[in-house]
């Protein structure tokens, strides 16, 4: 509609940017200086089009072109509000007003008076004999001049709606958490709300003229090529991949448009993915526990009938090698058991028991704890480069998994060899802990069957759990575990999320809770932890406090709040902020809603005790 009311102003009308590109132009603008679509399309250069204008005589004789270009651009750069008039090389006259706009670039309106000056000419020529006439194109030139008064005016009108629509645009981009650009056919950035920066660290985030291969990096731009040459054939595609810099998962989609460019939207999903593993997990394990628990409960049965059997036998006058043949087959039926009991804890309700964790103190116990059961031979070094502060995990599943890998990295050695624990983090996003061994390596078989259940390379010495067990937890958090090989034995990499614990001293705690009753019981429990406390019931509340009051150091939240925005809502309008913040529900660990607050942050299941809720803020209770 803002084009077609340009086109039909009698002026020609052209407005520029910051970066001396063509943003809007009307019709008459392309008809007043005979311009080839190319130079009328949004997105042309402004010194192609001088250049064009020099070459075919606009400016009448031109000795060097690119200098009359340069000066065009100079002056552009340093643009000033002006008026002027000029004859052009066709003999008609027109008058040129520019004035910039607030966020750069400028706007420039073009009127033809030629018929006005040849106005003014026969006045003067004629003025003695044909005073009528004079009066009448007075007249006629005083209404022009109104006329041109009224266009002015309405120019202006539609210049301060343009800009207020692109500043109210580019600010609602800029505050979405996702990039959004768009690339010319050439593969150039044309557009972008400069949060490229927050979803690929590392990037620039003013790329506007770049190329994207620039912008993102050869092995960034490696993998969306394919997706990219996609959309420039006309093909929509959304798809997923994994940046270099810390391992960020990124989703992106992209759009071809008309004019052979592409729209490109990319966000962060990293959390997503890890929420999404950790439910896949889940279910598996549901699955599984549907699978087993009838025949466990069948066979545990079989097994207590062979071992009351066995002990009657035992009380018996047996020979020797009865009794021997009786021991071997409690023995073996009590191993029975115990390996129902890990294929119970693999399949059972197990769950997650997040809590702040001293990772640099696990690390040291891990070697006090695994050092005995090691051979003389077999030395163990643990290398503990992740980053100070707590961090949200269950210490005592992820404490498991390591003495598991250790001791199975020790029977990769036998008597003798070096076993390394590695921590370190990757980014803010991820913890990486690889257990490495001097032993043999693994075999192809074990490389592609080792998490498969029952799985073992220790004969009858091995229940083939153990793997699968590290795996089970890993996934459960929402990492991932990794076999491989290396020049000197082989490797196991385990990665979790990174979510730091909330590091909160006492202040003042935002307690958002609908509840009048409940939030009387939560608000006791901040005041004795030592904080101030100021409450809200929904999220548009707690939001304007936070607003309003820049000492909030701790923000505590129901799930479920006043209204339809939840407490995952206010996490997504305060992110970025800093401040800590800590959920809590009713809801049961199966609702989606709690499975992706656990998947974000610390979440405090109610009713709670002041021992849990000072666990989490990290303040002594009062005793």
């Amino acid at each position: 509609m803002t084009s077609a009311g340009l086109n039909l102003i009698a002026q020609a009308l052209s407005i520029y940017d910051q970066d001396l590109r063509l943003v809007v132009s009307n019709s008459r603008f392309q008809e007043m200086f005979n311009l080839p679509d190319r130079l009328a399309t949004p997105g042309a250069r402004f010194d192609d089009t001088i250049r064009y204008l020099a070459e075919t005589g606009e400016y009448g004789r031109v000795g060097d072109v690119e200098a009359l270009v340069a000066q065009k651009v100079e002056q552009a750069r340093a643009f000033e509000p002006h008026y002027m008039e000029r004859t052009r090389a066709n003999g008609r006259t027109i008058s040129v007003e520019g004035s910039p706009l607030p966020q750069g670039g400028w706007v420039t309106v073009y009127t033809d008076i030629s018929r006005a000056r040849r106005s003014e000419a026969l006045l003067r020529t004629r003025s003695e004999e044909l005073s009528d006439q004079l009066l009448a194109h007075a007249e006629e030139l005083s209404a022009t001049n109104r006329e041109l008064a009224a266009t002015i005016t309405a120019l202006e009108e539609a210049k301060r709606q343009l800009t207020a629509i692109e500043a109210r645009t580019r600010l609602t981009t800029e505050m979405m958490p996702a990039h959004i650009a768009h690339v010319d056919r050439t593969g150039h950035y044309t557009y972008s709300n400069r949060r490229l920066s927050s979803v690929l660290p590392g990037r620039p985030s003013d790329i506007l003229g770049m190329h994207i291969a620039e912008a993102l990096g050869a092995s960034s731009y490696a993998r969306i090529e394919p997706y990219l040459n996609d959309a420039y054939a006309g093909r929509n595609s959304v798809f997923e991949f994994t940046e270099d810099h810390d391992s960020r998962r990124i989703r992106a989609a992209f759009t071809p448009d008309e004019q052979g460019g592409v729209y490109l939207l990319s966000m962060d999903v990293t959390e997503e993915t890890q929420a999404r593993v950790a439910l896949q997990q889940t279910r598996r394990r549901a699955l599984a526990a549907q699978m087993t628990s009838g025949l466990a409960h069948d066979f545990s049965n079989l097994l207590t009938i062979i071992l009351g059997m066995q002990g009657k036998l035992a009380k018996m006058e047996l020979p020797a090698e009865a009794r021997d043949l009786v021991a071997a087959t409690q023995a073996t039926a009590r191993r029975g058991g115990r390996l129902l009991d890990r294929i119970a804890d693999m399949t059972g309700k197990r769950r997650l028991r997040l809590q702040a964790t001293d990772l640099h103190a696990l690390l040291e116990d891990l070697k006090i704890l695994a050092t005995p059961s090691l051979p003389q031979g077999v030395g163990l070094s643990v290398l503990d480069h992740t980053p100070e502060g707590p961090v949200m995990m269950d210490p005592g599943m992820f404490q498991d998994a390591l003495l598991n890998l250790v001791l199975n990295a020790r029977d990769a050695c036998g008597a003798s060899g070096q076993i390394t624990v590695s921590a370190h983090s990757v980014g803010r996003i991820w913890i990486e802990v690889v257990v490495s061994d001097t032993g043999p390596g693994f075999s192809p078989e074990a490389l592609e069957q080792a998490l498969n259940p029952f799985f073992t390379t220790k004969g009858g010495e091995g229940s083939g759990l153990g793997l699968p067990m590290v795996y089970d937890m890993v996934k459960l958090g929402g990492g991932d575990l990794r076999l491989a090989n290396t020049p000197s034995g082989a490797s196991v990499t385990m990665r979790l999320p990174y979510r730091a614990a909330p590091a909160v001293a006492g202040g003042l705690a935002l307690l958002v809770e609908d509840s009048d009753d409940l939030r009387e019981a939560v608000r006791d429990m901040l005041v004795k932890l030592g904080h101030t406390v100021i409450e809200a019931v929904s999220v548009d509340e707690a939001c304007a406090l936070l607003a309003d009051l820049e000492d909030i150091r701790l923000v505590l939240s129901d799930i479920r709040l006043q209204g339809t925005a939840t407490g995952l809502d206010l996490l997504d309008r305060i992110e970025g902020s800093g401040l800590p913040c800590i959920l809590m529900t009713s809801l049961p660990p199966s609702d989606p809603l709690h499975r992706a607050a656990l998947a974000r942050v610390p979440v405090l299941r109610k009713p709670f005790t002041r021992r849990q809720l000072a666990a989490l803020t990290r303040t002594e209770a009062a005793a």
